[in-house]
């Protein structure tokens, strides 16, 4: 089944951010490699697709896990959590209607 994984970020998390993104985005790519990721980003925290110095206020996953507690042990090991990128993370089921 697919999981959205919403994360909010802390104030001023861009160095936090930018220290642990090549073990984060590891960790996407595993799940992409295994065709289980439907997408992944951050939410700029202006109108921009480069926020520059504004920076991000979260994140969403879409992904596969076998159940809602692999989803949660998975967001749970997140490096931007270890690195305190996250202030809080919220695993919910996802259904995909489209695109098909």
């Amino acid at each position: 089944m697919l999981y959205a994984i919403l994360s909010e970020d802390v104030d001023d998390s861009g160095a936090r951010r930018a220290r642990a993104r090549a073990a984060h985005l590891e960790r996407l790519e595993v799940l992409q490699g295994a065709g289980r990721l439907l997408l992944a980003g951050p939410h700029p925290a202006i109108d921009a697709a480069d926020p520059g110095d504004a920076g991000f206020t979260g994140s969403l996953i879409v992904a596969e896990f076998d159940s809602l507690e692999d989803a949660r042990a998975w967001a749970e090991a997140d490096p931007y959590i270890e690195a305190g990128v996250y202030r809080h993370v919220e695993v919910k089921p996802f259904k995909r209607v489209l695109p098909r």
